[in-house]
């Protein structure tokens, strides 16, 4: 997950993180949400097994609250 400039949060996956933000946040490749609304940082990340995995965990967090995205991001920085 990444926090925009305007403080939305965006989630998805990636084989290469650090290649998949500094699309959102430099090239033209980038979500077409994350490209008005740079720079992102990242806040939280989670490692899967398989492309399927992450697929299935991506829609789980898309479908929760901004707050229950939020208690996941603290949790994980503490």
């Amino acid at each position: 997950m990444v926090i925009c400039n305007d403080k939305t949060i965006y989630t998805g996956i990636a084989k290469d993180l650090q290649k998949r933000l500094r699309d959102h946040n430099h090239g033209a490749t980038g979500a077409k949400y994350t490209r008005s609304r740079r720079p992102v940082k990242l806040v939280y990340q989670e490692h899967h097994p398989s492309r399927s995995a992450a697929t299935c965990r991506e829609a789980q967090l898309k479908k929760l609250a901004r707050t229950e995205k939020l208690k996941l991001i603290l949790g994980a920085s503490l």
